[in-house]
């Protein structure tokens, strides 16, 4: 019975991407293909709650400064990628499926230790259960960074991994809308425009809540969202994290690598084999997770260059305070700080923000 029920799912929702697929997107099909891809939402999630507690999955245990997952097809050279960044031992073979299990790794860069996991690589269809493909998904969404790896030899893979994050709900390199949804239990559908709209109209919000089983709710938009947008908000359990895209044997055809690059904007050509590049994309990991080093010092004493705090870019004041010890928020007088500061030891109070490399004295009362 149960197996009847999610291919019941799996078939009604192929219907309508095959009626997505069929129809040329324009102003007078804009308005049925929103309608299409909510009912698509809603029958996604209806699947998913039946087969989540049939799932064993994967766990990605965090540790040290942040945490990032290889994303990748089968023999797209993801266990090379990880010996070659980190210290771990993933098992490398010329054949498919090597990986069966969660690999951690430890990248020690810039005073950062990231935690690096190679996942069980994924095939076409892995949002909708193929090959474990769900469970390796589901684990990578807790990372902090996906770095997507892509075959030089087999450019196609970059489309179809597109497809299937997007279809697991991680949304790389994209920011939520600035959209306010909240569920009601009386009063109908009450949407608030402060913008102006161009791929949305109020009709069509309305029916694609209804689409979604929403019929009770306050809805304020303040930017120009898509018919996707409108589906994340309303679902809310999407994932907005950092990618990286990185095409790898580029030692294969460096020229076509460029190419390819260029043609996927992807953000580096690789070869894990022969480590080329591996420099520049240990660079742009810790550049693109937003990680700064942040030194402290005793009053009268010099600082420790040695061993920096490990921070997230937009870190304040308050926020080295808390790493410190809990108590000295309440014990707090002011902090100097050297480095970005206008003046060398200047004063400044809890918000002030702190930047990379910047030293910190603490002063409490």
């Amino acid at each position: 019975m149960y197996e009847t029920k999610i291919s019941d799912f799996d078939g009604r929702i192929k219907e309508l991407e095959d009626e997505i697929s069929k129809t040329k997107y324009n102003k007078k099909t804009q308005h049925h293909i929103g309608l299409v891809k909510a009912k698509i939402a809603e029958l996604r999630e209806k699947r998913d709650s039946r087969q989540k507690s049939h799932s064993t999955g994967y766990t990605i245990k965090r540790a040290g400064d942040a945490t990032i997952a290889l994303l990748g097809f089968p023999s797209v050279g993801k266990s090379t990628l990880l010996n070659s960044l980190t210290n771990a031992e993933s098992k490398v073979a010329a054949y498919d499926f090597t990986t069966l299990d969660v690999i951690p790794g430890l990248l020690n860069y810039e005073n950062a230790k990231i935690q690096i996991f190679d996942v069980p690589g994924i095939v076409s269809g892995a949002a909708d259960g193929s090959g474990r493909g769900r469970e390796v998904l589901a684990a990578i969404r807790s990372a902090e960074l996906i770095l997507m790896v892509i075959d030089l030899q087999k450019p196609a893979q970059f489309e179809l991994l597109q497809k299937e994050v997007w279809e697991t709900g991680i949304r790389l390199n994209q920011r939520p809308p600035d959209v306010k949804f909240r569920k009601t239990g009386f009063g109908g559908i009450d949407v608030a425009i402060a913008c102006r709209l161009k791929k949305l109209n109020p009709a069509l919000i309305k029916e694609m809540l209804r689409a979604m089983d929403v019929l009770n709710c306050q809805i304020i938009i303040r930017q120009d969202i898509s018919d996707d947008q409108l589906i994340d908000v309303v679902k809310g359990n999407r994932v907005y994290m950092p990618g990286i895209i990185v095409i790898n044997k580029a030692d294969i055809d460096r020229e076509k690598a460029e190419q390819l690059k260029k043609q996927l904007k992807a953000d580096l050509a690789i070869s894990a084999m022969n480590k080329e590049n591996l420099e520049d994309l240990k660079k742009l990991i810790f550049e693109r997770l937003g990680l700064i080093r942040v030194y402290t010092k005793e009053a009268g004493k010099p600082a420790d260059l040695n061993e920096p705090m490990v921070m997230r870019r937009g870190a304040t004041i308050k926020d080295v305070c808390e790493r410190i010890h809990r108590n000295f928020i309440s014990k707090f007088r002011y902090a100097k700080v050297w480095g970005s500061s206008k003046f060398p030891g200047q004063i400044f109070g809890l918000d002030r923000e702190v930047k990379d490399k910047d030293i910190v004295e603490i002063h409490l009362n």
